[in-house]
């Protein structure tokens, strides 16, 4: 069983839109490094939910944009 027949993800579909959720999830990640090294606050409430929101839309950004459609 292979995930990638089961998700219908296609590499082929990489245009754009891929580019621009994969800034935004580096964004996100880039994000709470630089401000855990100037800060030195690990555990921030804050950090976590703008983080969150840059990294799952980056990934669902980047699943949605690689996604086959099928013609049925």
């Amino acid at each position: 069983m292979n995930i990638m027949n089961m998700i219908n993800i296609d590499t082929k579909n990489f245009n754009v839109f891929t580019i621009l959720a994969l800034l935004i999830l580096v964004t996100g990640i880039v994000f709470y490094i630089y401000w855990v090294s100037r800060y030195g606050v690990w555990y921030d409430i804050g950090i976590y939910s703008i983080t969150i929101v840059f990294v799952l839309s980056g990934i669902f950004g980047t699943i949605l944009s690689l996604y086959k459609k099928t013609d049925e």
